[in-house]
């Protein structure tokens, strides 16, 4: 896609001077929290309804409009009596009042640690000051990551961390993480507070901390540029930049700054796959009739609201798209789909200021009401490199249904939804959605680094990487996205 490639690079100097300026936020706190804020910040208020009043939370507690999140450092909630010196089993908080947040999931400094154990939150609604009852969050994440060895996975921003769960808008939070025996690294300490035949429980990975995200406001699209903090002039072009950047990365297919990327016929799509392919394909294939699916209408990241600003600037690519790999966020199935955008604002901001990537990890996002959402910045015609399938994520592209999908099934709407993304996204790279292909594995702990691994085109997580991704009830659904993308595309 050479001819796309050199179009939208053309006119990102115009897009910048076509976006409208955005007008600063008037203040946000962003993760990581200095450690002299931190101290203060993470102090638990005197009582369950009195919000902290230190300095640090008094600035967090202006208004703004661009997203914020608090990061709480966890506390020993036992101790070890045989050997009070070492690491506690059990750490959380106990219940407090906190600013508003909608977002919740647990962090730690070491990337390749895994958490071995259960996490669990109640949080407070916002509007009647009732306590939830305990939700389970999923602790099993590390699956979805840039490649071993990128500069995204080596950066020493990464984090270990769970998957994020949405709880609508709070503002109180109570947290408990249990160690748990039954892993390979159990019974290696030689100390024990239960019988000798039972195996210790394994340390709790380090840094442990509580995230807790709010995602803003987004009465107006063009609010998406504003990043967090005070604003100088440079700032402020630096960050419309980013969100010129951004949109004109889908110049070829939208107009500078639109909030969508409207469907199209199936006749206008192939003039479409001519245009961006112009230049790579032979005389041959340009007479063939193009197996592509009609172009769906495509949520931009402008349309939800995404602050170019916590993004890394620039993009990355792989060579192509070979592959679909299709995931849930086990992030829980409790939103409305009018409260989509800010969910994905919310995990956009989890991923990039908590875990430390240089972008949300998935390249699309699709809701329960079946509307697609472009995720990773770089254009959504174009083979993003994302950071969503741990070994696999060149030549493929990640697809994230929001929810959890291991004892719910997925709505016709979403199956559907997945179904037309890759007829379309897949016929522009001339792939068939119900056909096998072959990519070479970076490292996972399902197949070596090196390996050739045959897999369905659209497949899901659990095929490049042992996990439980997308859920069961998913997974048993890819059959037939696979051929109802197939029937899209015409075959």
């Amino acid at each position: 896609m050479r001819g796309f490639l050199a179009s939208s690079i053309g006119v990102t100097c115009a897009a910048a001077l076509a976006l409208p300026l955005t007008p600063p936020a008037l203040a946000a706190t962003a993760r990581p929290v200095p450690a002299t804020e931190a101290a203060t910040t993470a102090r638990p208020a005197p009582h369950a309804g009195t919000p902290v009043t230190t300095p640090a939370d008094r600035r967090a507690a202006e208004p703004y409009a661009a997203g914020s999140t608090q990061s709480l450092p966890l506390e020993p909630l036992t101790r070890n009596r045989a050997t009070p010196a070492a690491p506690t089993a059990e750490q959380g908080l106990p219940r407090r009042a906190v600013r508003h947040f909608s977002l919740v999931g647990v962090v730690w400094d070491d990337p390749d640690a895994e958490l071995h154990g259960r996490v669990q939150v109640r949080t407070r609604a916002a509007g009647t000051g009732t306590w939830s009852g305990w939700q389970d969050v999923e602790t099993h994440n590390a699956d979805h990551a840039a490649d071993p060895g990128t500069p995204e996975r080596a950066s020493a921003r990464v984090r270990g961390a769970t998957a994020p769960l949405w709880v609508g808008d709070s503002d109180g939070v109570e947290l408990r993480v249990r160690s748990e025996p039954g892993s390979s690294a159990a019974g290696s300490s030689e100390h024990t507070s239960g019988p000798r035949n039972l195996p210790a429980a394994p340390p709790l990975p380090s840094g442990l901390r509580l995230e807790l995200v709010d995602p803003g406001e987004d009465d107006d699209p063009s609010h998406g540029a504003a990043a967090d903090g005070p604003r100088t002039a440079g700032g402020l072009n630096a960050e419309n930049s980013a969100l010129a950047e951004a949109s004109a990365a889908n110049a070829d297919l939208a107009p500078l700054g639109a909030t969508e990327i409207a469907a199209l016929s199936r006749a206008e799509t192939e003039q479409e796959y001519l245009a961006l392919n112009a230049g790579e394909l032979t005389e041959q294939q340009r007479q063939a009739k193009p197996y592509v699916g009609p172009r769906p209408g495509i949520v931009t990241r402008r349309g939800w609201g995404a602050n170019e600003g916590l993004r890394e600037s620039g993009f990355r690519y792989t060579r192509k798209v070979r592959a679909a790999f299709v995931h849930h966020t086990a992030s829980g199935n409790n939103y409305r789909c009018s409260q989509v955008p800010s969910l994905i604002r919310s995990i956009y901001r989890y991923h990039v200021k908590s875990m430390g990537w240089r972008d949300i990890g998935y390249n699309f996002l699709i809701d329960k009401c079946g509307k697609i959402y472009e995720g990773r910045a770089g254009g959504v015609a174009r083979p993003v490199l994302g950071a969503h399938t741990l070994g696999f994520n060149s030549n493929s592209m990640g697809i994230a249904v929001l929810g959890s999908y291991g004892a719910t099934k997925p709505s016709k709407s979403a199956v559907k939804a997945v179904a037309r993304l890759t007829a379309w996204k897949l016929g522009l790279y001339r792939v068939n959605p119900k056909g096998k292909t072959y990519l070479r594995s970076a490292g996972s702990n399902l197949h070596r680094k090196g390996k050739k691994v045959r897999l369905n085109v659209i497949s899901g997580h659990r095929d490049g990487f042992k996990t439980e991704c997308p859920g069961r009830k998913l997974y048993k659904k890819l059959g037939s996205a696979r051929s109802k993308a197939a029937r899209y595309q015409g075959r």
